[in-house]
């Protein structure tokens, strides 16, 4: 069909987000592995993502690339699957959504290197600096039971899979507030599935 949704992803990427969210919205998708190395630099796939990383999306005619972005699109296409508020609610869901895509990105990306901005270039850098960003994010899970009111949205799962891979491989510290908030949002069947299909052997 012209508006089948098709997935472009690696398991060992941030494709599992996205799998994920596709697997909240409970729509039917036709998913695509990209290898890393040459299949995902080629031509055929940067007609896509001419940046060539995954994950990305496919509907129609219609591309979308990054992963915030993606969970922000899927959640206003499949409204029935009740993963955005309304418009006129959005104010959390829109900050923490992208708070995450930019300081929380950009803060563990850093760390992950080994780099450290020095304090009085701190204004230069749209995250400041690590330990504010970590606060500011514990603060966020630790105000209410979900970011953007009282029900799960694509703010809980993007956020939350930070917060879970994060504490998985030790770029951020197992505080209780992130580990209560990701065992609360993390306890999806959707969440499992998904889970269950990235890890899932190649054939």
């Amino acid at each position: 069909m012209k508006n089948d949704l098709v997935f472009y992803t690696n398991p060992h990427s941030r494709g599992q987000i996205v799998r994920w969210m596709l697997e909240e919205i409970g729509a039917p998708y036709t998913t695509e592995i990209v290898e890393y190395g040459p299949p995902m630099k080629a031509e055929k796939f940067l007609n896509i993502n001419p940046m060539g990383k995954v994950p990305a999306i496919s509907q129609g005619e219609k591309v979308v690339t990054e992963t915030a972005a993606i969970c922000a699109y899927l959640a206003d296409a499949f409204p029935e699957a009740d993963l955005a508020p309304s418009l006129i609610d959005r104010a959390e869901y829109y900050r923490w959504l992208f708070f995450a895509a930019g300081p929380v990105e950009a803060a563990f990306g850093a760390k992950s290197l080994g780099f450290k901005v020095p304090e009085d270039k701190e204004a230069m850098i749209g995250y400041g600096n690590f330990n504010l960003v970590v606060d500011t994010l514990e603060q966020a899970v630790s105000d209410c039971k979900f970011l953007a009111g009282d029900k799960f949205s694509a703010a809980d799962l993007y956020v939350g899979s930070h917060i879970g891979w994060g504490m998985q491989f030790g770029t951020i510290e197992k505080r209780a507030a992130f580990e209560k908030y990701w065992e609360l949002v993390s306890d999806r069947e959707a969440y499992r599935k998904a889970k269950e299909m990235d890890e899932a052997p190649l054939d």
